[in-house]
C-alpha cells in the first residue's frame, strides 16, 4: 500500500503562482509514475502533468508552458509549480501514483484563482 499526502493549494489572483506538493509513503517502488490531475465540478478528471521514474514528462495542453512537474525520489515526493494561473485553472488537484500494478490517489487540494 502507498499513502499520498498533498499540500499547497489555496486562493491566488489571476497571474499568480502556486506550488503543490505530494509525498508518498509506504511501499513505494522505484519504477513508477507520478502525476497531477484536476477535476472541476461537473467535469471529467483531466491530466495536468505526469513524470515517470524514467524521466518521461507530459503535460495537458491547457497548462503547457505554465506548469512544471518535478520529483525528488529521495523524498518520494513530486511537485507541481503553477505559474500564470488563470480563472480556468480553478479546480481540485489530485496527485496520482502508480507502480504499474496499482494506482493511488491523493485526497485532493483546492486551487482557486480569483480576483
Amino acid at each position: 500500500q502507498v499513502q499520498l499526502v498533498e499540500s499547497g493549494g489555496g486562493l491566488v489572483q489571476p497571474g499568480g503562482a502556486l506550488r503543490l506538493s505530494c509525498v508518498a509513503s509506504g511501499n513505494v517502488r522505484s519504477m513508477n509514475a507520478m502525476a497531477w490531475y484536476r477535476q472541476g465540478s461537473g467535469k471529467q478528471r483531466e491530466l495536468v502533468a505526469a513524470e515517470t521514474s524514467g524521466g518521461a514528462i507530459s503535460y495537458g495542453d491547457a497548462v503547457k508552458g505554465r506548469f512544471t512537474i518535478s520529483r525528488d525520489d529521495a523524498k518520494n515526493s513530486w511537485y507541481l509549480q503553477m505559474n500564470s494561473l488563470n480563472l480556468e485553472d480553478t479546480d481540485v488537484y489530485y496527485c496520482y501514483f502508480t507502480d504499474y500494478e496499482q494506482v493511488y490517489w491523493g485526497q485532493g487540494t483546492q486551487v482557486t484563482v480569483s480576483s
